[in-house]
């Protein structure tokens, strides 16, 4: 199960937004024996601050620092739903298209026409599959409310 510590910064029913308080993984991002990839991030990542909706299972408050949790193989369905669906349907276009092209001339261009089609189509089914998992407010680790 992946975890990682965050502030919540709004209350919604049984939802919470959070703010993650770090970005790392090892927390040394900027020291001299790190990997770097905390400058990389820097660098190709948005500087504004992230927010993400959780599920608020252990009735946090504005203000305290809980634990998220994302369940194991959430992230791998996600990227194999995002990923790898649309690369199926991108693959089966292009073989559907180049089969209806009817002479060798325009057979390209209808692989083509047919690939772009098949991969918008994986991509919206991507986007309106249910989701294959949520990330849960498992604990509070320090709270500010006094409760």
């Amino acid at each position: 199960m992946l975890e990682m510590h965050a502030i919540v910064i709004q209350v919604r029913g049984e939802e919470a937004s959070v703010h993650p308080l770090s970005a790392g993984g090892c927390g040394h991002c900027s020291s001299a024996g790190g990997c770097g990839s905390g400058s990389l991030a820097k660098v190709f990542c948005s500087s504004t601050p992230r927010q993400f909706t959780v599920s608020n299972e252990v009735r946090a408050n504005v203000g305290d620092e809980v634990r998220v949790s994302i369940p194991d193989g959430v992230l791998l369905r996600g990227a194999m739903k995002m990923y790898a669906l649309p690369l199926v349907f991108l693959l089966a276009g292009g073989m559907v298209g180049a089969g209806m092209a009817g002479d060798t001339v325009t057979r390209d261009a209808y692989a083509a026409a047919g690939a772009l089609a098949g991969l918008l189509l994986g991509f919206v089914l991507a986007k309106l599959s249910p989701s294959s998992g949520r990330a849960v407010a498992t604990s509070i680790v320090t709270s500010r409310s006094g409760s």
